[in-house]
């Protein structure tokens, strides 16, 4: 019996990789049932280091064609004094044991938004977010570009 339940598991694990093998990653990340695309912030970085200036002739394809799509994407929520009820907050790409965060490139953070009556909480375990993506660009007071990523936010689990 044992055996047998090893052998059906080997089958259907051999049986989903086959089906898998032909698809390009592209065809593997198409959007779910629901139209939603899953994105990762390697998807949406730029040839930029840190200090460039920003320009918008660096956005790239794949970039641009993800602008008004509803897309998910995995970070982390910029840690803030508000707790609870968060309406608007950063993803950042990682939790900041590294380069990111404040400073950070200005493709590894995405202003969200959260479209009411939609709010989370904050945790600084890795969250997923959904929602609409936009390119947004966002300047302090003496021009300097903070972030050009922005997500009308729907839901975080």
């Amino acid at each position: 019996m044992t055996r047998s339940i090893s052998k059906l598991t080997g089958l259907l694990v051999a049986a989903a990789l086959v089906g898998t093998a032909g698809l390009s990653a592209a065809e593997r990340k198409a959007p779910d049932e629901a139209g939603v695309k899953s994105v990762t912030f390697d998807e949406v970085k730029l040839e930029l280091k840190k200090g460039d200036p920003y320009d918008s002739s660096l956005l790239t394809a794949a970039v641009k064609k993800l602008d008004g799509k509803t897309i998910r994407i995995r970070g982390y929520i910029l840690p803030s004094f508000q707790q609870t009820g968060i309406k608007n907050f950063v993803l950042v790409r990682d939790n900041m044991e590294c380069c990111f965060g404040p400073g950070a490139l200005l493709h590894d953070c995405i202003l969200v938004e959260m479209v009411p009556p939609a709010s989370t909480i904050f945790t600084v375990r890795p969250v997923s977010v959904e929602g609409t993506f936009s390119i947004r660009e966002w300047k302090d007071p003496d021009g300097k570009h903070l972030a050009i990523y922005h997500l009308d936010g729907k839901e975080v689990k």
